[in-house]
């Protein structure tokens, strides 16, 4: 006769793992897709609170540039965010281009510091500029993942100022970026011919996305904005020199983008223009968001979902800008 006693029933099963039958199915979600940027790995106070990710298996993570200065930093985030993340895609920023000044003789510039990035990215199957661009399967997809490089061209400027005469516009305000002393356009003769190639070389690999998959939206990630006016620096307005290039103003609709992805200016914002949502994901210096830290934030707070994502607000309300100050 049977017993009836669970307890007894269980220790029968697993005695009889035959008569156990197979586990119960379980499903695997759709993963969602995450960005942050501008994590700045040479701040001590940055590189613990990336300890603080949190696994999301099923997810994918952008890295949206800055992430440090080294290779070191590099690996230390890309180590970081593999194991936490499904999949995860990095594009450049300026600073992983820095040629730092112990390094004057002997370091790698321009050109070839972003191969070497590129290849230590590929050490951890981080998607980079360089690969296919990656079909999006999870929520909010399908989409095709583009993470892109670009610079600038000093265009982002008042019409009144010439280009022969930025430089000294900026530092007429004392402003001047590390860029001009440390990020060497090698083997081009300036970071605008740089910022040129990079131009031409991208819009060749996006337009061949969309003539290849014309039904489906991309996600476009890069560090530096696509449009000015995206570009709100309200204590060092002139800074925007370093921020884009007026070229790309028009590549969401080009290049039929659901959202683009940046950093960069370390002032988070959520925009729309046209039907495209835009994301500034920084995280930025520690002192930026000692504030947040004081809240109880972490770096877990500062991921942008990037899809699914918000839904597209009434034409009436996309020229809202949502300033995530704690997000």
């Amino acid at each position: 006769m049977a017993s009836t006693d669970p307890l007894v029933a269980q220790l029968i099963d697993a005695e009889n793992p035959e008569q156990c039958g197979p586990p119960p199915a379980t499903e695997t979600l759709p993963g969602r897709l995450w960005a942050i940027s501008d994590l700045h790995l040479s701040y001590k106070t940055n590189r613990e609170e990336l300890e603080k990710l949190q696994p999301r298996p099923n997810d994918g993570l952008i890295l949206g540039g800055d992430i440090g200065e080294t290779p070191e930093h590099l690996r230390l985030a890309f180590t970081k965010a593999t194991s936490c993340f499904g999949q995860v895609f990095w594009c450049p920023g300026n600073h992983e281009l820095y040629t730092m000044p112990t390094q004057k003789e002997h370091g790698l510039r321009g050109e070839k510091k972003y191969e070497e990035c590129v290849e230590i990215a590929r050490e951890f199957g981080v998607k980079t500029p360089e690969d296919d661009y990656t079909l999006w399967e999870g929520e909010g997809g399908p989409c095709l993942i583009a993470p892109i490089f670009t610079l600038y061209d000093y265009s982002f400027r008042p019409a009144h100022v010439k280009l022969e005469n930025a430089l000294e516009w900026a530092r007429e305000e004392n402003i001047e970026a590390t860029d001009e002393h440390i990020l060497h356009p090698d083997p081009h003769e300036s970071r605008i011919d740089w910022c040129e190639a990079l131009l031409a070389r991208t819009e060749h690999k996006l337009s061949a996305a969309v003539a290849a998959q014309p039904d489906v939206k991309l996600i476009i990630v890069g560090h530096w904005p696509l449009r000015e006016d995206l570009v709100k620096l309200f204590l060092v307005p002139r800074f925007s020199l370093w921020c884009g290039t007026k070229k790309t103003e028009d590549w969401h609709n080009r290049f039929n983008a659901k959202v683009v992805v940046s950093g960069h200016l370390h002032v988070r914002r959520t925009d729309w223009r046209d039907n495209t949502r835009f994301e500034e994901c920084s995280l930025g210096y520690p002192r930026q968001w000692q504030e947040c830290k004081d809240r109880g934030l972490d770096i877990n707070d500062f991921l942008r979902e990037i899809l699914p994502g918000p839904e597209l607000p009434p034409a009436d309300q996309r020229s809202d800008t949502i300033w995530r100050r704690y997000t």
